[in-house]
C-alpha cells in the first residue's frame, strides 16, 4: 500500500479518530510534518515541512526524480496532446447549421453523433488505458493522434446519419486517452502537494481546447467552408504528432511497492536535510546510489516506442480491463464519476443549444457564435487557477490545521462557489434568452457555466486520485465511464428536452437539478472518510495484486 494510504500514527489524531484507525485508511495521509520528526523525504524551500508523497525510488530515471526541465517537457507534451485532440472534439459545434444545410443531417442527428463520440471517449478507455499501463503511454498517445487525424479527413465526406455516427464513434474511441491517461501521466511525475495545479493545467487545456475550437472554427467556416474546419483539425493533430514523436518520454515506471515512506512516530529530533529534498536517500544525479548503480537513459532510449521494462512485465491486460468495472462498487470512485459527469452535462447542454440561442434568437453568424466562446475560455482560465493553485494552497492549509493530516475530502470544499454559480449560469443562459435579455447575458453565462465545468473536472479527478492513488491508473477509467455515460444520455436527450419544455422551463428545471447535485458534496464531506475506511479490505487486496506485477502507481 502506498505512503499516501498508509500514513504515520499521529499524536493528535485526525478528526477525532484514533491513530490506529487513520493508519490504514486510503486517502488519509500525513502531508505536513509539523514537528519535523518524520524520517521521510521532504519538499524544499518554503515547503520543507511537506512530506514527498509518494516517496521516489533511488533511481534517477524514476519520473518522480526527474529534473524540473525534464518534468516540464513531459508536461508540455501532455498539454499539446490534450489541446490538439480536444480541439477536434468541439470544433464543429459552431458550424452545425452549415453542416445541416449541405447534408441530409439534422441538428438532432449531429447532436446524437457527438453523444456517441463522448460515449466512446469513455468506454474506449477500457482498451487504451490497459494497453498504456502494460506497454507504455507514449505509443498509445501517438497512435491516438494518428487515428484522430484519419477521422478528421474522413468526416467532411459523410453525408448520411449512419456514416456520421460511425465517424464519431471511431473519433471517440481514438481520442479516449485524453480522458483518463493524461491524469495518470501527471501523477507519474508529480507529488501529492503539487499535483492539483498540474491537473488544473490539464483541465485548462481539456476544457479550454473545447471552448477555443468554436472560436476559430466559425471564422474558418465563413472563409473556407465547414469542411476546412475538420481539415485544419487534422493539420493541428499532425503537428502535435511530430512534436510528441521527438520529445515525449515514457513515464511508466515499474514499481513493486507504492512508494512507501519509512515512517517513525517516536523520533525526537528532526531528520530533514537538503539531501532528502528531491531524490531518494542514497541516490544522485549521476545515477549512483549507496546500493546500486543505475544506467541513465540516452535520448534515443527515452523516445523508444516501447521500453524494455514494460515488455518484461507480467501480462495484466485482462485484470486491468475488468477492474474498472469492479471499481464501480467503490462509493467514493463512483461519486467522483458522478460529480464529474454532473458538471459536464451542463457543458453539453451549452454546446447543444449555442446555435439555437445565439444564432436563432440573437441572429449571430457562425463566426460570432464561435467568438462568443471567448467568454467560456476566460471562465476556464479563472476556474483552473482557482482549483489548481488556490486548491493546492487550500489543501495544505487544511492539513496544517488537522495535525498535518490531509483527508481527500478536503478538496471538495472548493465546490462551494458552484452552489451559486451553477443555478445562476443556467438561469441566465436559458431563462434570460427566453425573455430576450441583452445578448451579453447569455454570453456571460457561458463563462460561468464553463467555469463550473472546470471545477467538476479538476476537483472530481483529484478527489478520486487523492482517495485511491495506488489504483488511480484504473480507477480513473471508472470515473470516466460514469461521466461519459451521463454525457451520452444528455446529448441524446437535450434536443427533445428543450423542444418539449421550452427554454424557460427547461433551464429552470436544470438550475434546481444542478443545485441539488452540487449539494451532494456535503454528504461526501461528512461520510466520505467512513466509506473509505469500509473499503480497506478490498482496496488492500487490489493494491497487493498490482504490487506483485509492478503495476502500482
Amino acid at each position: 500500500m502506498s505512503a499516501e494510504d498508509r500514513p504515520l500514527n499521529t499524536d493528535r489524531p485526525s478528526e477525532g479518530a484514533p491513530p490506529e484507525e487513520n493508519e490504514q485508511i486510503p486517502g488519509t495521509v500525513h502531508l505536513v510534518d509539523l514537528l519535523g520528526t518524520m524520517h521521510a523525504q521532504h519538499a524544499k524551500g518554503s515547503q520543507r515541512d511537506i512530506v514527498l508523497v509518494p516517496a521516489p525510488s533511488p533511481d534517477p530515471d524514476d519520473p518522480l526524480n526527474w529534473s524540473p526541465a525534464r518534468k516540464a517537457l513531459s508536461t508540455a507534451c501532455m498539454c499539446i496532446y490534450t489541446f490538439v485532440v480536444g480541439l477536434t472534439s468541439a470544433a464543429i459545434y459552431s458550424v452545425f447549421a452549415p453542416i445541416s444545410e449541405e447534408t441530409s443531417l439534422t441538428l438532432d442527428d449531429l447532436n446524437r453523433g457527438t453523444g456517441y463520440m463522448f460515449l466512446f471517449f469513455g468506454w474506449g478507455c477500457l482498451i487504451w488505458q490497459p494497453l498504456a499501463l502494460q506497454y507504455g503511454k507514449r505509443p498509445v498517445y501517438l497512435l491516438s493522434i494518428l487515428i484522430t487525424i484519419a477521422t478528421q479527413i474522413w468526416a467532411p465526406h459523410t453525408r448520411t446519419n449512419g456514416h456520421w455516427i460511425a465517424n464519431k464513434i471511431v473519433q471517440g474511441f481514438a481520442g479516449a486517452p485524453i480522458e483518463s491517461l493524461c491524469e495518470i501521466s501527471i501523477t507519474d511525475i508529480y507529488f501529492t502537494h503539487e499535483r492539483g495545479r498540474y491537473i488544473a493545467l490539464y483541465a485548462l487545456l481539456l476544457a479550454g481546447s473545447s471552448f477555443f475550437a468554436p472560436i476559430i472554427s466559425g471564422f474558418i467556416s465563413d472563409g473556407q467552408g465547414w469542411q476546412w474546419v475538420l481539415y485544419w483539425c487534422a493539420i493541428f493533430n499532425g503537428i502535435g504528432f511530430v512534436f510528441l514523436f521527438f520529445f515525449m518520454e515514457e513515464t511508466n515506471y515499474v514499481r513493486h511497492h507504492g512508494g512507501v515512506v519509512p515512517l517513525t512516530s517516536d523520533l525526537k529530533t528532526p531528520l530533514r536535510s537538503d539531501k532528502t529534498e528531491n531524490i531518494a536517500p542514497g541516490a544522485s544525479e549521476s545515477g549512483v546510489s549507496q546500493n546500486h548503480t543505475y544506467k541513465l537513459k540516452s535520448y534515443w532510449d527515452k523516445i523508444n516506442l516501447v521500453q524494455r521494462s514494460d515488455l518484461q512485465k507480467p501480462n495484466e491486460l485482462r485484470g486491468m480491463a475488468t477492474r474498472p468495472l469492479i471499481f464501480l462498487t467503490f462509493p467514493v470512485i463512483f461519486y467522483a464519476g458522478f460529480s464529474y459527469g454532473s458538471n459536464l452535462v451542463w457543458f453539453n447542454v451549452l454546446n447543444a443549444t449555442a446555435s439555437l440561442i445565439l444564432a436563432g434568437k440573437y441572429g449571430f453568424s457562425a463566426s460570432m457564435v464561435g467568438l462568443s466562446y471567448v467568454s467560456a475560455l476566460l471562465g476556464v482560465v479563472v476556474a483552473a487557477a482557482y482549483t489548481g493553485w488556490v486548491g493546492d494552497w487550500f489543501v495544505i492549509r487544511k492539513a496544517r490545521k488537522n495535525s498535518g493530516i490531509m483527508e481527500s475530502e478536503h478538496r471538495l470544499w472548493m465546490f462551494v462557489p458552484s452552489l451559486v454559480l451553477v443555478p445562476f449560469g443556467l438561469i441566465l443562459w436559458g431563462v434570460g434568452s427566453a425573455n430576450n435579455v441583452h445578448w451579453f447575458g447569455p454570453v456571460f453565462a457561458m463563462g460561468v457555466i464553463s467555469a463550473t465545468n472546470t471545477f467538476g473536472l479538476q476537483l472530481s479527478v483529484s478527489y478520486c486520485i487523492d482517495s485511491y492513488r495506488a489504483l488511480s491508473g484504473e480507477a480513473i477509467i471508472t470515473v470516466i465511464l460514469v461521466r461519459n455515460t451521463m454525457s451520452f444520455a444528455i446529448g441524446y436527450g437535450i434536443t427533445p428536452w428543450v423542444t418539449n419544455m421550452g427554454l424557460q422551463n427547461c433551464f429552470i428545471t436544470a438550475a434546481f437539478v444542478g443545485l441539488a447535485q452540487v449539494a451532494t458534496i456535503f454528504i461526501m464531506i461528512k461520510w466520505g472518510k467512513t466509506l473509505r475506511r469500509r473499503s480497506i479490505p478490498r482496496y488492500s487486496r487490489y493494491v497487493t495484486e498490482m504490487e506483485k506485477s509492478g503495476m502500482v502507481h
